[in-house]
């Protein structure tokens, strides 16, 4: 059944105004930890996310510091949303038709691999820092469209849903990437479990089933299964999501219905408490030497001119061999500001160079380069569509 673009057209504002306001959420927590640990209270915020957590069920048990129950645990409900909304766009949404997704796709493609070139240029020399290659492929999809509302009706519409279009399918490209490149050494029978959670969740779509908490309690098992497996945990909630029905029976949308209700949770609390967790960086002692050093200098250029080079030069390449075409109201100089804004890679970034390094000297190079290369990007991006963004008529009559 199509749904009336009416309906898709305010589902599309519902998202963009919740992401938007829970970018500045992010930012808050973000910055929150940044003070924190900078204003002489690391010891507390370290030993804050040390702290062991265990949940035990008979035999089983899980044993973690909490700083990775949140990276692990709650960071899959995030890709549960994520897979839900991968679902939705590619059955009826912006990546519905090639037309409409053709654009985004090329971007999303040259954004993810120029900057991975860039940073596996700078680190050439330093092999041990060449897992990190992916850290600043990936875009923040909250933190970016936060920076966008701050445009309010000077940015066009196009502009946002284009931006919301190449940060999903920049998504699909990161948990791939997880997949294939971030995967411990893996247990069988950890993953024979794991496949029997799916082939449960698949069987429960095909057999008509639109109870949500019915898929949600089969992929908590599947979540624990993967955990032991040596896949990245977080994997399993884009499997589970993926299983959702986007129609039921009886006219209802199981899988928007979901959707809606996780957003808020998602943007108010799971993001924020995320960047809280991971952004505590401490800048005591940071000179040029450490800011400069091939990891978090290969990271910030990767997200700066990686970004901006990759997304707008696959862009162009692709409407000018008429491969894409330009969305309507968006204009060349705007794009290019919305390519330099796809720079701001926090979440995922962060997420990414977890899984890519375990030294806390590491770490704190990858939240520097992040940090860096995203508040560059981010006002680059911000200042090149403020000076580009065309004022709204009424604002234009009201300032004459």
């Amino acid at each position: 059944m199509t749904q009336p673009k009416s309906s898709i057209r305010t589902a599309l504002q519902d998202f963009l105004k919740q992401e938007t306001s829970g970018g500045f959420m992010l930012m808050g927590a973000a910055a929150l930890a940044m003070i924190l640990v900078n204003a002489g209270a690391a010891g507390l915020y370290n030993s804050l996310w040390a702290t062991p957590v265990n949940v035990s069920v008979g035999s089983l048990a899980i044993d973690k510091p909490l700083l990775l129950w949140v990276n692990d645990g709650l960071m899959a409900i995030f890709f549960f949303l994520v897979g839900l909304e991968v679902k939705r766009e590619v059955m009826e949404g912006q990546l519905s038709t090639w037309n409409q997704a053709s654009l985004p796709v090329f971007a999303a493609i040259g954004g993810m691999a120029i900057p991975a070139a860039v940073f596996v240029g700078i680190n050439w020399g330093t092999p041990e820092n060449l897992d990190g290659w992916a850290i600043p492929a990936a875009t923040d999809i909250a933190f970016a469209l936060g920076i966008l509302a701050l445009l309010g009706a000077r940015a066009p519409v196009a502009l946002k849903v284009l931006l919301l279009a190449v940060a999903i399918i920049d998504d699909i490209g990161a948990i791939l990437i997880i997949a294939l490149f971030y995967t411990a050494e893996l247990s069988t029978t950890a993953l024979i479990g794991a496949a029997v959670a799916v082939a449960v969740l698949f069987a429960l779509n095909r057999s008509g089933v639109s109870r949500t908490p019915v898929y949600v309690l089969v992929g908590i098992v599947l979540w624990v299964f993967v955990l032991k497996s040596g896949v990245h945990a977080t994997l399993a909630g884009v499997v589970a999501a993926l299983a959702i029905p986007l129609n039921a029976k009886d006219g209802t949308s199981p899988l928007k219905h979901a959707e809606h209700a996780l957003h808020t949770y998602v943007a108010f609390l799971i993001l924020p408490v995320f960047a809280f967790a991971n952004a505590g960086v401490s800048l005591i002692g940071v000179g040029p030497d450490e800011a400069l050093a091939p990891l978090p200098l290969g990271i910030a250029m990767g997200l700066f001119f990686g970004k901006q080079i990759g997304v707008f030069g696959f862009a162009w390449l692709a409407i000018k061999l008429g491969a894409a075409s330009m969305p309507a109201g968006v204009n060349w100089r705007q794009l290019y500001g919305l390519a330099c804004l796809t720079g701001v890679g926090f979440t995922m970034s962060l997420f990414i160079g977890g899984l890519a390094f375990d030294s806390a000297e590491q770490m704190n190079a990858v939240k520097i380069g992040v940090l860096g290369g995203s508040l560059l990007a981010g006002l680059v991006g911000y200042g090149l569509l403020r000076v580009t963004a065309t004022q709204p008529a009424g604002m234009a009559a009201k300032a004459s």
